[in-house]
């Protein structure tokens, strides 16, 4: 079977997804690379083109900038499923195209509202809608909810005292002022770091300001600032409530990096809005780099039935690697790798509706062949059962 799938936007992960599903020997597909400049999605078939060898069978063609066209509506109609790799706010847009051509669809947007009304479109409907699907929210969520599931089984308990979800996108230096580099979207950073978090402190969710509070982690040996930032808990709160004390996902920086960035908010002029204002001076002060790192860290810390205080805790570092013949940037495969897996999911299995992170079976998921070959797969932290733990 050939499966054919429609990529929306054609940038940086776009263009990763549709080189890491042509270049899989056995999964047959026939990509649709759709960019709302032709130019641009001719420049990644031309990508795809060449990591693959000539093997890819890849086009592009051209997204109108709202409603739609005669040949987006033809190759709609002959698709099974689109990869929503475009701005948040035009997952509302596709996600009702998926709809209406009854393809399944998946998305990494961490923006709230936008995921809020995919899920209404997608309710009753006789595709499945994977959300947020991604590096973070996406990934790293699949990794808490494996944690979590592994600590209440293991230790026998249905309560959690806290979650803590972490993940950075980093360049391998970092300069003063800003101790930053962008490996990825510009407007994207800008704007997890304006809008507000949700964070669930004593069994209660709240919204938290971003970059409220910063604080040190040492993860592997490395010192990384961490503060809240939005989008990333994805459907967590509401899956667990009344099962974690506290939940939160924050976003881990070099240190100094945060001071900078909050500094350059609190100062928006009255007459700018704070996104843009932030966006325009980091695209004037901090340069785009290819060689980075993806850190992602995961803790889930209880009491066992006896009482006694535990955590698990899981972390990945994930650097540039090649696929085919191109080397992608470790923010581009950690995102795309979760999307490809997404898409293996709605097409092999009888997915309906919309599906959560806190849905997806962390095993199938971690270890399935797209995410295991960037990630390098997961296993369990209690390989024996446990009616054997208790006896240990």
């Amino acid at each position: 079977m050939t499966h054919k799938i429609l990529i929306a936007g054609a940038g940086g992960i776009g263009k990763a997804t549709g080189l890491i599903l042509a270049e899989k020997e056995d999964f047959n597909c026939e990509i649709f690379m759709a960019d709302r400049y032709l130019d641009a999605s001719k420049s990644a078939c031309q990508f795809i083109d060449e990591g693959t060898s000539g093997k890819a069978k890849v086009s592009g063609i051209e997204i109108p900038e709202s409603g739609t066209s005669d040949e987006l509506e033809y190759i709609l109609k002959d698709c099974d499923i689109i990869l929503d790799c475009l701005p948040g706010s035009q997952a509302p847009r596709f996600a009702a195209f998926a709809k209406d051509f009854k393809l399944h669809y998946a998305n990494l947007t961490e923006y709230v509202h936008e995921t809020n009304l995919v899920t209404e479109i997608a309710k009753e409907s006789e595709t499945g809608f994977i959300l947020q699907t991604g590096l973070a929210p996406g990934f790293i969520n699949v990794l808490a909810m494996k944690l979590f599931n592994e600590f209440t089984r293991g230790y026998g308990v249905d309560k959690l005292d806290k979650i803590e979800m972490k993940v950075g996108a980093l360049s391998e230096h970092a300069l003063a002022p800003h101790f930053y580099a962008f490996t990825w979207s510009p407007i994207g950073v800008a704007t997890e770091y304006v809008k507000d978090a949700v964070a669930v402190r004593d069994y209660k969710t709240n919204n938290v300001p971003s970059l409220s509070k910063i604080k040190k982690i040492i993860i592997e040996g490395q010192v990384y600032e961490q503060n809240f930032t939005s989008g990333g808990a994805a459907d967590l709160p509401n899956a667990l409530a009344g099962r974690v004390r506290d939940l939160d996902y924050q976003t881990l920086r070099h240190p100094g990096h945060y001071n900078w960035a909050k500094d350059v908010i609190d100062n928006t002029p009255a007459d700018k809005d704070k996104i843009e204002h932030l966006e325009k001076t980091m695209l004037d002060a901090i340069p785009m780099v290819e060689d980075d790192v993806v850190i992602v860290y995961a803790t889930v810390i209880g009491k066992d039935k006896n009482g006694s205080l535990r955590s698990l805790e899981e972390s990945y570092d994930v650097r540039p690697s090649y696929v085919g013949t191109k080397k992608l940037r470790a923010i581009q495969t950690t995102t795309a790798a979760p999307l490809c897996e997404a898409a293996n999911m709605l097409l092999t299995q009888n997915l309906k509706g919309p599906v959560f992170q806190s849905s997806i079976d962390p095993m199938i998921f971690m270890n399935g062949p797209f995410v295991k070959a960037i990630y390098g797969g997961t296993k369990h932290n209690f390989p024996i059962e446990k009616e054997e733990l208790e006896t240990v």
